[in-house]
């Protein structure tokens, strides 16, 4: 069974695609990187083609994770059919989202900090205005290790654990 994932943020340069080439990156290491497909893309389009941000090219770098070929993009109306699990890396993304996607389709649409309840927060800061890449690389680190056992589960039916 194929499985894939969306994560979606304002613009697709910071918290989005980090969080895309860590679960990538985590994926492989977990012998599923060719069960879960993995994209990112921006609610906003003032980004559209560009690179990740230099402050998550920098943090990928430092961790060896690849971002190769990642370009952002705008959410498309057609990802509701694409995508298992689309998830909004804050608040506003994910009323965004359900804004502009509607309730049809076949996807899920979380918000990815509710795999993380013990942090007491929220949303994922977003370190294009806070310059807080480290803390963002922290929280999407986390947060994929608690995505991956859900796909798991998703995909199997039963935890690892």
């Amino acid at each position: 069974m194929k499985y894939s994932v969306l994560f979606v943020c304002l613009g697709n340069i910071c918290r989005s695609p980090m969080a895309e080439a860590v679960l990538r990156r985590q994926l492989r290491d977990h012998g599923l990187a060719d069960v879960v497909t993995v994209d990112s893309a921006g609610t906003g389009d003032w980004h559209i083609g560009h690179s990740p941000h230099e402050g998550t090219r920098a943090i990928l770098d430092q961790y060896s994770i690849s971002y190769e070929g990642m370009k952002a993009r705008q959410l498309d109306t057609n990802d509701r059919e694409q995508f298992d699990l689309i998830v909004a890396m804050d608040s506003n993304n994910e009323r965004d989202i359900r804004n502009r996607l509607g309730s049809s389709g076949r996807c899920e649409i979380i918000r990815f900090l509710s795999l993380l309840p013990e942090k007491g927060i929220v949303d994922v800061p977003d370190p294009y205005y806070s310059g807080n890449f480290d803390e963002v690389y922290s929280l999407v680190n986390d947060g994929c290790e608690k995505l991956i056992e859900y796909i798991r589960m998703k995909i199997t039916g039963k935890s690892q654990k």
